[in-house]
């Protein structure tokens, strides 16, 4: 079974200096958000390495064994085969599935690895993208809701930036520090693509702005325009 190499060929890239520092690292302590995870100890590289050589041997049945292991590395690898197959495979079907499986898919990395390469680039072009990923935004499930804003990297890539204004809207109120870094670094690479924009939104939502939000958001600013976004003067306005 294909599914058994992908996992064999993992474990033996894997170390166990690795895995003590991924599991520090993606926080598997009790309380943390990635409490229970399992890790074994593989680099991303080595990892993308076991991707590519698999990626065209596996199907969604076996990549469903390797979202459903209790091991971090193992899921990931599995998502990282489905963002090799999407160009060329089906696209609708990968989308359904992968969206069927979002609760494998509990980390930041996990997400970030995926999302905009699978759900985003399938939304791009569909009408009621944005309605969609409202959706995920406003799950009780932290990772979705990440998935939620991380997916709009695929429109900022395309210079479609409303999406991504819209979703930050909706997560200005969310408790969740990994939800305001994800939203402060899209509205950080829309600021790549268009400054004013990002500052108008900064500068309209300053007093509901989580800090963490907008310190990633401005960090392409320069020093002085900075401390100034951080005390709310936009532009000489206060």
């Amino acid at each position: 079974m294909i599914a058994n190499k992908v996992i064999n060929a993992l474990k033996s890239v894997a170390s166990e200096e690795r895995r003590i520092s991924n599991e520090w690292f993606f926080k598997t302590g009790k309380g943390q958000y990635g409490y229970g995870d399992q890790f074994i100890g593989v680099r991303m590289p080595d990892l993308r390495k076991v991707a590519k050589q698999y990626h065209q041997q596996i199907s969604l049945d076996g990549i469903s064994i390797l979202l459903k292991s209790p091991i971090h590395e193992v899921r990931l690898c599995g998502l990282v085969i489905l963002v090799y197959q999407y160009p060329k495979g089906d696209q609708r079907k990968i989308y359904e599935f992968y969206s069927a499986n979002f609760s494998s898919i509990n980390n930041w990395d996990l997400v970030d690895t995926s999302a905009p390469n699978i759900i985003g680039n399938y939304l791009l072009d569909k009408a009621d993208k944005t309605e969609i990923l409202q959706n995920y935004a406003h799950s009780e499930n932290l990772w979705i809701r990440r998935i939620g804003i991380i997916s709009t990297f695929a429109f900022i890539k395309n210079n479609c930036f409303e999406p991504t204004l819209q979703i930050s809207q909706s997560l200005l109120g969310d408790k969740q520090d990994l939800i305001h870094k994800a939203t402060g670094w899209m509205l950080r690479e829309v600021y790549k693509r268009d400054a004013p924009l990002v500052k108008q939104f900064l500068k309209q939502n300053y007093a509901q702005l989580p800090r963490t939000t907008l310190r990633y958001a401005i960090e392409r600013m320069d020093k002085q325009e900075r401390q100034n976004c951080l005390k709310g003067i936009f532009d000489g306005s206060n």
